[in-house]
């Protein structure tokens, strides 16, 4: 048991997977968890066990009027709120082709405006603090992309993005910011939690084998464990430089370098034709 002052985390979809996971990882540390989840009563064996050190909230993210509610009863019953895991969201499998307007749009209701709202409620608390540190759940599907999960990786990215802006942010406020990148671990996140759009045949022979590994056939296969994503949060976040961007696993850490010098070798081979679209430079003596 570490000598620190417990920390107090305010984790969202807390209730499975790797939510779950770093609940109790945390809470087994020594920490102090308000663990929320749309159906708190899935978190009453932790209450059990845990006592006061976890508080469990009802919260549905896509709701604004709740999140607000649940952030102002959080810091007022603990005090403070040093990490948040914005780890609510969930998976949609279709083709860009195939996915419905309203598919997409409940998509990112979850994954990218309900963290901003989370994020947005509890800022102002670690800014009277003058500490905090914000968890964003991203995937290695926020660096790279997979057919069949475009809008899936679109909601990441998006997330990649206002978490890269507000590390820049709200450094002078002493909070610091990890967007962590998991690859596959063994959670439900490709079959009970999966949305699945209608496929279109045109699309069989193309998704096949992709809509097959998002049918629930692996989730109890996948090589990552979520008790040690637990155990690598809790190392994020004692560090005293924490880094920006975590990917977690083998499969993320071994896919994400390559990603990037796929890219870098492409934007080589196009220099030249990049440098040609600026007005021509005037002579300094003209």
């Amino acid at each position: 048991m570490s000598t620190r002052d417990p920390r107090v985390w305010l984790v969202t979809g807390a209730s499975r997977g790797l939510g779950r996971a770093v609940t109790e990882t945390v809470l087994e540390a020594g920490d102090r968890v308000v663990a929320t989840a749309r159906k708190p009563e899935a978190l009453d064996d932790l209450a059990e066990r845990y006592g006061d050190r976890v508080l469990p909230l009802a919260l549905d993210v896509t709701d604004p009027d709740a999140v607000s509610a649940v952030v102002a009863e959080a810091a007022e019953r603990t005090g403070r709120i040093d990490v948040l895991l914005n780890n609510a969201g969930y998976g949609l499998a279709g083709g860009v082709e195939e996915v419905s307007g309203q598919q997409v749009r409940d998509q990112f209701e979850v994954n990218v405006f309900g963290a901003l709202r989370v994020t947005q409620a509890v800022l102002p608390v670690m800014r009277r603090q003058g500490s905090g540190h914000l968890l964003q759940m991203s995937s290695i599907a926020g660096v790279t992309t997979y057919p069949n999960l475009g809008m899936y990786c679109a909601s990441k990215w998006a997330l990649e993005a206002i978490g890269e802006t507000l590390a820049q942010e709200v450094a002078a406020f002493g909070i610091r910011v990890t967007l962590v990148e998991p690859g596959e671990f063994r959670t439900e996140w490709s079959a009970g939690s999966m949305v699945r759009a209608t496929p279109m045949p045109e699309y069989d022979a193309v998704l096949a084998k992709r809509r097959h590994g998002l049918s629930g056939a692996y989730a109890d296969l996948q090589p990552g464990d979520p008790r040690k994503a637990g155990e690598a949060l809790l190392a994020v976040v004692d560090a005293e430089e924490p880094p920006l961007r975590l990917l977690l696993g083998n499969n993320a850490a071994d896919l994400a370098p390559g990603v990037l010098r796929q890219r870098l070798a492409e934007w080589e081979r196009w220099d030249g034709l990049a440098r040609t679209t600026d007005f021509a430079r005037q002579d300094a003596g003209s």
